[in-house]
């Protein structure tokens, strides 16, 4: 056997291993799969791939082959994300509103495989999710020019659903119209009251009257039916595509940082435990009736070395003058100290609530 027989020879035993381990790689990828399904987790998971690749980077002694040795973990891991979407693919997505509003919009980008499922508001959508109807609901929970979303807070703190991750869409708002109209043709803009609300510049400046719809979706499809020049909506570019429908003024919004979160909602919580990625949880409670206790809460949060990134409070509905609060702090909640400050913040409160917890940096281009 000449020299190059023997090295063939050697890399095809080897390929014979790589193919089993592969296969066997493959199948712990369905269990993954199966696992970002039933907790409502996006395929990809940057901070995820960049551990996988700095761990087997360090497992090559040769530093020559290391560049070549990354590319081979990301074409692997790129394997692994296609199998992934194959397998997800039927995950029912819950959201509010029709086709092209924002939570649909959303709602593609955090699950591009999912089979999504409108639903007329929060409640119900949070609800598909509560009763098995859909897998998971993409709702939001808060916008940088309006505020948080009231509805969905309430939602989070009387379900029984978790939060297993936050995404941030850009919001830019387009005056839209019928083919051939222009912004001289318009005498009425029509959308959700935020959209107006974030535009009212735009909308003064042209003395335009202003409507209000269900949402910026359902405003473009009203005006793409109405067919009439003088109509224009406020919404997004997909959504006036979607609609047939032309830009007549791009980014109107007086904000150009205008942003909405978007929380994912399932029936599981991710377990968290050795999970290095984990950045920010979320927890609701009620404080006792006592001197201080919600002083007493926070500087427990804040003793304990956990940033507190919000903090914002809602009336209880079925007692005046009482309120349940929101915070959402930077850290992990899987160390035995974290443990002892859940329940420290235990005792000063009438109920308490850990929603979950996920990574930063969930923006959706």
């Amino acid at each position: 056997m000449t020299e190059l027989e023997q090295a063939r020879s050697g890399i095809n035993e080897i390929d014979q291993k790589m193919a089993e381990l592969f296969e066997k790689r493959m199948n712990l990828v369905v269990q993954v799969a199966n696992y970002k399904k039933k907790n409502g987790m996006q395929v990809f998971d940057s901070s995820r791939e960049q551990q996988v690749i700095e761990r087997c980077t360090q497992y090559i002694k040769n530093i020559d082959l290391q560049p070549y040795y990354v590319q081979f973990i990301q074409d692997l891991m790129d394997i692994s994300k296609k199998y992934q979407h194959k397998l997800l693919e039927g995950a029912k997505i819950a959201y509010s509103g029709i086709e092209g509003a924002f939570a649909n919009i959303a709602a593609k980008k955090i699950f591009p495989d999912g089979v999504l499922i409108s639903y007329a508001d929060f409640e119900s959508a949070y609800k598909s999710v509560e009763n098995g109807e859909c897998d998971v609901a993409v709702l939001p929970i808060e916008n940088s020019f309006a505020g948080e979303v009231g509805q969905v807070s309430d939602l989070m703190f009387t379900g029984n659903l978790y939060v297993n991750g936050i995404y941030s869409l850009p919001v830019l708002q387009n005056l839209v119209g019928v083919p051939g109209a222009t912004i001289e043709d318009v005498k009425k803009v029509i959308s959700h009251p935020h959209a107006l609300n974030q535009c009212a510049s735009f909308i003064k400046e042209h003395g335009l009257e202003s409507q209000n719809a269900e949402n910026t979706a359902r405003a473009a499809k009203m005006v793409s039916e109405w067919k009439d020049k003088s109509f224009a909506a406020i919404a997004s570019a997909e959504t006036a595509e979607l609609y047939g429908l032309t830009v007549l003024a791009a980014n109107i919004n007086e904000n150009s940082n205008n942003t909405t979160r978007f929380a994912v909602f399932s029936k599981v919580k991710e377990e968290i435990i050795n999970r290095e990625d984990f950045s920010t949880f979320i927890m609701m409670f009620v404080v006792k009736n006592e001197s201080g206790s919600l002083v007493k809460v926070l500087n427990i949060i804040g003793d304990y070395g956990y940033n507190m990134r919000v903090v914002r409070s809602r009336p209880l509905k079925d007692s005046q003058w009482e309120y349940y609060f929101y915070v959402e702090a930077e850290g992990k909640l899987s160390s035995e100290r974290s443990q002892e400050m859940l329940g420290k913040i235990s005792e000063k409160c009438q109920l308490l609530k850990v929603l979950g917890s996920y990574t930063l940096g969930g923006n959706l281009k």
